[in-house]
C-alpha cells in the first residue's frame, strides 16, 4: 500500500476508508508530515494525522462517507 520507494512524503491523502489505520502509510510520512483519511466502517470520521518523530497525533475534522479501501498492489 502506498509508494514506499518514493517516500517519505510531506502529505498523504487517502480517498477510501481502510479497515484499520494503515501503519504502512503512516511509516511513509516525513517527520512533520500529515495524512488525511476517513476512519471507521458505518460511521466514518475524517481525520488529519500528524507525525512528530515516532508519535502520531490525530485531529477529527467531520463526519464523512467514503467507499472502502480494497487491498491490492500497484499495477
Amino acid at each position: 500500500m502506498g509508494w514506499s520507494s518514493k517516500g517519505p512524503f510531506d502529505g498523504i491523502i487517502v480517498t477510501a476508508t481502510p479497515a484499520e489505520l494503515p501503519l504502512v502509510l503512516l511509516q511513509q510520512l516525513k517527520d512533520g508530515g500529515r495524512m488525511v483519511l476517513p476512519v471507521g466502517k458505518k460511521k466514518q470520521i475524517l481525520k488529519v494525522i500528524k507525525r512528530e518523530g515516532n508519535d502520531f497525533h490525530a485531529t477529527t475534522v467531520e463526519s464523512v462517507r467514503f467507499v472502502p479501501l480494497i487491498p491490492g498492489s500497484l499495477a
